[in-house]
């Protein structure tokens, strides 16, 4: 069961259950609305992924959606644009702790998209003393806890990815491997159907050896069965639903009652 309890930035609760590869079932927002966010937040998911990567989202409309889960259960998670170091620092020092880095080819872009979470001499961080992300300077030890409470999840979405992937794994502060099943598709020449036997065996496969490295594993699988089969195979990092689809799915379903076809 989820906890009741509102989720904590300091310590960072959720990175503390990533770690423990317990059982989290996240919802996927991509309409970069803070009224919606607010009211999914309600609903009690472990974690909420904030898109930047395929949503029309920045630094801006970001921060309002994490106002809105302020008080809720749900960790705020947040996909950048992309594995930038500048767009990661903005999301930090906007109070942004869980990470999903899109598109991680390699041990050497995992390490990049851990330095940048990090302040030197563990990473490449920019310093500012008065942010969001440390209350605006009245966390008087946040340079002290504040690498160790960073949660990186790093996507796999490529052959290349797949093939590197427990040099991937190896790497320290990932946390987590992530699948995106869309991108893993089109790159093993299926795109729009991830549920091949080749995908399949790819994902499987990052799974298992996210498992060997004693890392988490995680997909994006809106589709029940395949959300369960996914639980089933070992992921616990689950986003079993998205704000659009929902919406959308439930838009139509009203309309068909209207007008059957």
């Amino acid at each position: 069961m989820p906890s009741s309890t509102p989720y904590q930035a300091l310590p960072n609760s959720f990175k503390a259950s990533l770690l423990k590869r317990e059982r989290l079932i996240g919802c996927w927002l991509s309409l970069a609305s803070p009224a919606v966010t607010e009211m999914l937040g309600v609903v009690g998911f472990d974690w909420m992924l904030l898109d930047a990567e395929h949503a029309p989202n920045d630094a801006i409309t970001l921060i309002p959606q994490h106002m809105a889960l302020k008080d809720s259960v749900s960790a705020p998670v947040v996909r950048p644009q992309a594995n930038d170091a500048i767009a990661i620092k903005k999301l930090l020092d906007g109070g942004f702790v869980n990470f999903l880095i899109p598109f991680v080819d390699s041990a050497a872009d995992a390490t990049r998209a851990v330095a940048a979470t990090r302040y030197p001499p563990q990473g490449i961080r920019g310093v500012s003393v008065g942010h969001r992300g440390n209350r605006f300077g009245t966390v008087a030890n946040y340079f002290e806890v504040a690498n160790d409470n960073i949660g990186v999840a790093v996507q796999i979405e490529s052959r290349a990815a797949v093939e590197a992937v427990d040099e991937i794994a190896a790497v320290g502060g990932v946390d987590a491997l992530f699948v995106g099943p869309s991108d893993l598709a089109a790159n093993y020449g299926h795109l729009g159907n991830a549920n091949h036997p080749d995908v399949q065996a790819a994902i499987a496969h990052v799974f298992e050896r996210a498992h060997a490295a004693g890392k988490a594993s995680g997909i994006l699988a809106p589709v029940q069965a395949d959300a369960e089969r996914y639980l089933a195979m070992g992921a616990s990092m689950v986003a079993v639903c998205a704000d659009l689809g929902m919406l959308r799915n439930a838009a139509q379903a009203v309309k068909k009652h209207f007008y059957p076809e």
